[in-house]
């Protein structure tokens, strides 16, 4: 949590990485910019390029010291997405379609109600999966491996 006291944290987030959204609060307010990282610890994001601090980082082994600036994180309630139609901010809220899907759609005064797309960036991983079986990993003849007959009732214990 930080040095903080204790905060609320946000169950149902609203804002996700790759979001494009609009500084309400704070020394860049009315500019936008595209959500990099969701900290969800802390009820915080960091918005690309915005909110630039000046850093002071000590030498240490392997890296350079000096003053570097970097983007500090922004509170949520400091943030809002913006809307695809009329490019205001605007709130977020959810809505079932037809067919069951679950989507995003902007809300409020002055709000289209348009559908907000999810980022592309959500779908591509940031870890790979592995492509090599490991040493825990079950090999597939095994997993493969056929133990219960529905017919004859082979491989069913005794109960």
């Amino acid at each position: 949590m930080g040095w903080k006291s204790y905060q609320k944290l946000i169950h149902q987030w609203r804002i996700l990485r790759g979001d494009n959204v609009m500084i309400i609060r704070g020394k860049d307010r009315g500019e936008t910019g595209v959500v990099k990282r969701v900290v969800r610890s802390q009820n915080r994001v960091i918005v690309e390029g915005k909110n630039l601090v000046k850093k002071h980082i000590k030498q240490g082994q392997g890296h350079e010291g000096g003053i570097f600036t970097v983007e500090a994180p922004l509170h949520v309630s400091n943030v809002q997405v913006v809307d695809p139609v009329t490019g205001k901010p605007t709130k977020v809220g959810i809505r079932y379609l037809e067919d069951g899907s679950k989507v995003r759609v902007s809300r409020g005064i002055g709000a289209s109600g348009s559908i907000i797309p999810r980022p592309e960036i959500l779908k591509i991983r940031t870890t790979p999966r592995p492509t090599v079986a490991g040493p825990k990993d079950t090999p597939m003849e095994v997993v493969m491996e056929r133990t219960y007959d529905p017919k004859t009732g082979k491989g069913m214990p005794d109960l």
